[in-house]
C-alpha cells in the first residue's frame, strides 16, 4: 500500500471524508487523493516522493509557482516579528493602498481571511446599503459556502432558489434568485419582476467553478447597465480571477466597473487572505463608520499580508501577464491539436493564467452545457495524466491554472504525455 493510501485511510478516521475541503477527496474522479509534502516552482511531490507538474496551484493562488524565494523570504521576515496582533499594522495600509491603485473600481477595501468571508460580507454590505434583501446569482458560479449563496435554481426560470446543501434554511435560500450564466435576457426579466427588491447581482466575471466559462459579449456590460438602471449593487466575485487574468483583474480585461469586488487567492500569495472593496459611499456603510457590521480577529494577518505584498510586487513586472497568457494558450492550443489528431472529442480555452478542458465538441457557455461534458472521458484522462506525473484538477468541473514557473519544458512534457494518452483512444 502506498503512503498516500495509508494517509487517506488514517485521515478518514479523524476528518470527515478524510479531507478538509470536499473536492480534495477525488470523489468526482474516483481513486485515492494525493497527499502532497513539497512544492517548488511548477512541481509538487507527494507522500511517496513522486513528482508532478502542477496545474492546480492550490486552486489559483500560486501565480508565481510554489515556494517562490521572494515570497518565502517576506513570510519569514514577517513571522519573526510576530504571527498576529489583532491590531492595525502599517503593512495593512500598504496593501490596501496598492489594491486601490491597481483595481480602478476599488476606492476603499477591507481585508478578510477567506473568499467565503469576502462574498458573505459584500452581500451583507449591498443589502445594508440598498435597504433591499433579494440577490441574483448564477447557476454554477460559486461564491463560498455562505447560506445565502449555497443555492441552486428552482424548476422555472424565475422560481426562487432552493438550498443546495443540508443545513441551509429554505427561507434563506428563497431570497436568492438563481439564473443561467450568460443569459442576459433572463436577468432583465428578473429585474422587470423584482427590480425594486434586488439588492445585488453577484457574478464570477469569468466562471471558474463549473470549469472555465467565459462571458459572452454583452453579458457583463448588460449586468452593469441593469444594476445602474435599477439601483442595485453589481458585485464581481474576483476571488479566482483577481490578478489571475490581468493586472486590473477581469474587470480591467473586459472594461467593466463593478460597485463591489471580492478578491482572494493571488492577493494572499498562498496564505489565507481575501478582501472586498469598491465605491467609497458603499464601503462607508461598514462599521465602525456605518451600520453594517463585519469583523475578524485575523483580518489583515501580518504574515499573509507580507506574502500578498511580495506576490503583487512581482506580478507588476513588465510583460508578466503577456508571458503567463502565452504559456497558458500554448497549453490549451497544444492539447486541442493533440486531441483532434487522434479523433478525440475535446476542446479547451484560456483566459489569462486560467484554463478549461472540456470533453465535448464546443466550448460551454452555461452550467447546463458544462454539465454535458463527457465525465468518463475526463476521468480517464485525469488518471492517465496523473500516473504520468501531470496533476490537473481532480474534477471535470474545475478550472486549471498555469503559473509563471511553468515554461517550455513543462508545457512540452505535458503535451507529449497528453498525445500518448489521446492516441490510445
Amino acid at each position: 500500500m502506498s503512503r498516500n493510501q495509508q494517509l487517506f485511510e488514517q485521515s478518514q478516521k479523524f476528518i470527515p471524508g478524510g479531507v478538509n475541503s470536499p473536492v480534495r477527496a477525488f470523489k468526482s474522479v474516483g481513486g485515492t487523493p494525493v497527499f502532497f509534502r513539497k512544492g517548488e516552482g511548477a512541481y509538487v511531490w507527494d507522500a511517496d516522493d513522486k513528482s508532478y507538474i502542477d496545474y492546480v496551484g492550490s486552486w489559483g493562488p500560486l501565480i508565481l509557482g510554489h515556494a517562490h524565494p521572494e515570497v518565502i523570504e517576506a513570510v519569514y521576515a514577517a513571522a519573526k516579528n510576530g504571527l498576529t496582533f489583532g491590531a492595525p499594522t502599517e503593512a495593512e495600509l500598504e496593501i490596501a493602498e496598492l489594491l486601490c491603485r491597481l483595481v480602478p473600481s476599488i476606492e476603499q477595501v477591507r481585508l478578510v481571511s477567506s473568499g467565503t468571508e469576502a462574498a458573505m460580507s459584500a452581500i451583507r454590505l449591498a443589502r445594508g446599503y440598498t435597504g433591499r434583501n433579494r440577490i441574483i446569482k448564477f447557476e454554477g458560479c460559486y461564491h463560498g459556502h455562505d447560506d445565502a449563496l449555497l443555492v441552486k435554481a428552482g424548476s422555472g426560470a424565475l422560481t426562487f432558489g432552493h438550498p443546495s446543501s443540508a443545513g441551509v434554511p429554505a427561507e434563506t435560500a428563497s431570497s436568492t434568485v438563481v439564473l443561467d450564466y450568460n443569459d442576459l435576457a433572463g436577468v432583465e426579466q428578473a429585474f422587470n419582476q423584482f427590480g425594486a427588491e434586488i439588492a445585488a447581482v453577484i457574478v464570477e466575471p469569468v466562471a471558474g467553478n463549473m470549469n472555465l466559462i467565459a462571458p459572452r459579449p454583452g453579458f457583463l456590460p448588460g449586468l452593469r447597465e441593469l444594476c445602474t438602471r435599477h439601483g442595485s449593487v453589481l458585485i464581481f466575485d474576483e476571488v479566482m480571477t483577481g490578478f489571475r487574468v490581468g493586472l486590473e483583474c477581469a474587470q480591467g480585461l473586459y472594461g467593466i466597473k463593478p460597485d463591489l469586488t471580492t478578491l482572494g487567492k493571488v492577493i494572499g500569495g498562498g496564505m489565507p487572505m481575501a478582501a472586498f472593496g469598491g465605491r467609497r459611499e458603499i464601503m462607508q456603510c461598514l462599521a465602525p463608520v456605518g451600520a453594517v457590521y463585519q469583523a475578524g480577529t485575523l483580518s489583515g494577518n501580518p504574515v499573509a499580508v507580507a506574502a500578498g505584498l511580495a506576490t503583487l510586487k512581482l506580478v507588476q513586472a513588465p510583460g508578466f501577464y503577456d508571458r503567463l497568457t502565452a504559456c497558458t494558450r500554448a497549453l490549451t492550443e497544444g492539447l486541442v491539436t493533440a486531441a483532434r489528431k487522434h479523433g478525440v472529442v475535446f476542446c479547451a480555452q484560456a483566459v489569462g493564467g486560467m484554463f478549461g478542458l472540456y470533453f465535448r465538441e464546443t466550448l460551454p457557455e452555461s452550467y447546463a452545457e458544462a454539465m454535458s461534458c463527457n465525465r468518463d472521458a475526463f476521468n480517464g484522462f485525469f488518471h492517465a495524466m496523473l500516473e504520468k506525473g501531470v496533476y490537473f484538477a481532480p474534477s471535470a468541473f474545475e478550472a486549471g491554472f498555469v503559473s509563471a514557473a511553468h515554461g517550455d519544458a513543462e508545457i512540452s512534457k505535458t503535451l507529449a504525455t497528453a498525445e500518448q494518452i489521446f492516441a490510445r483512444k
